[in-house]
């Protein structure tokens, strides 16, 4: 079961990855990010079952810094969707 876990993070991860080196996905893209934080949470969980610190470093940090950007865009969002609705 663990391993289901760890490699459905790893496809996650990857699959951000890959689609935005295709151009099919933006590093603007809230989809991005929320591929990146869950694979990110689901390879923590995985890191800390096999005992393993530097990869639960490399993916805490990674995570870390993919919530605070999708926070970012969501926040971007949200302030030019209000200020359309201002304009109305």
């Amino acid at each position: 079961m663990n391993e289901i876990i760890g490699t459905t993070g790893l496809l996650l991860l990857l699959s951000a990855f890959v689609l935005n080196l295709l151009k099919r996905l933006g590093t603007d893209s809230v989809t991005y990010y929320i591929l990146n934080v869950v694979g990110c949470v689901l390879l923590s969980y995985y890191a800390i079952v096999i005992n393993s610190i530097p990869f639960l470093i490399l993916e805490s940090v990674w995570g870390l810094f993919a919530i605070f950007k999708l926070i970012t865009i969501l926040l971007k969002k949200n302030q030019y969707a209000s200020q359309k609705l201002k304009r109305k």
